[in-house]
């Protein structure tokens, strides 16, 4: 695993974080959530990435 997406995950996350509290604030919940989603998504991407990655290691290894 390396360093990096355990970095790319918490600015992605510090970022939603920071923008879904200044969109609460001033009144938008809607455009929050959909902040959240969307930080959600692109984590989930970055991850599923990684485990595709994972995968053809294995595959590779085992000569499938």
């Amino acid at each position: 695993m390396d360093v990096d997406l355990i970095f790319k995950i918490a600015a992605v996350g510090i970022l939603v974080a920071v923008l879904n509290i200044l969109l609460s604030r001033s009144g938008r919940d809607d455009q929050a959530l959909m902040t959240s989603i969307a930080g959600l998504v692109v984590v989930l991407v970055v991850v599923v990435r990684e485990i595709s990655s994972l995968f053809e290691l294995i595959r590779d290894l085992f000569g499938f």
